[in-house]
């Protein structure tokens, strides 16, 4: 069976990346990475659905145990992305979306570089600040703060295999499965495996 593929997508707040993931599940054997948190549960929310809900306690200890491809606090609760459930459906030949900031996809890259990293981009800094105000959620301060961390996020973009620019949703959400379907044919350790046992395959039809 082959191994299946983590794609680590990130990018801006307003570069429509929920959205296009929420697109690419459509595709078969692809799954969203579930999260485990310390926070407690809102109204409505699953656990092992929307959150594997954790006591700090616990967390913290996995912490120790290296438990995690990438964590983070925020706002006094951690967050993080549970390693040993991720491999385990990656083996079985599951692709898994994991829809992450720049910081958590740094570490993932330490622990497992065989993911593919893609950063989406609104199309100008001008569309991203439209998108933005669209919400009408945000005062002008919340507005700076936001074009901030754009700023600092898109200065990590070299740190990525692939970059999308979503001006359209349905075209930029295209270009990311074209990516995941390329991923899949690269030559890689499991290939060279596949060549060897036709090498293997090739002597022994040729023995006397």
């Amino acid at each position: 069976m082959d191994k299946g593929l983590l794609i680590v997508i990130s990018g801006p707040s307003g570069a429509g990346k929920g959205t296009i993931c929420k697109e690419l599940l459509k595709m078969p054997n692809l799954e969203m990475s579930v999260s485990e948190t310390t926070r407690k549960p809102r109204k409505g929310e699953i656990h092992g659905v929307n959150y594997f809900f954790q006591d700090k306690e616990t967390f913290l200890e996995g912490i120790k145990q290296e438990k995690y491809l990438e964590y983070a606090q925020v706002y006094g609760n951690y967050y993080g992305t549970p390693k040993d459930i991720i491999l385990q459906k990656i083996e079985e030949g599951k692709d898994i979306i994991l829809e992450i900031d720049f910081q958590g996809a740094i570490q993932i890259k330490k622990k497992y570089p065989d993911a593919i990293f893609i950063f989406i981009l609104p199309p100008s800094l001008e569309e991203l600040k439209n998108r933005i105000v669209k919400r009408g959620s945000e005062t002008e301060e919340s507005l700076n703060n936001r074009f901030g961390c754009a700023l600092k996020e898109i200065s990590y973009i070299d740190k990525y295999d692939y970059c999308v620019i979503n001006n359209e949703v349905e075209e930029a959400t295209q270009k990311v499965k074209t990516i995941i379907e390329a991923e899949h044919y690269r030559i890689n350790k499991d290939i060279l495996k596949i060549i060897q046992r036709y090498e293997e395959e090739v002597k022994c039809s040729t023995r006397p």
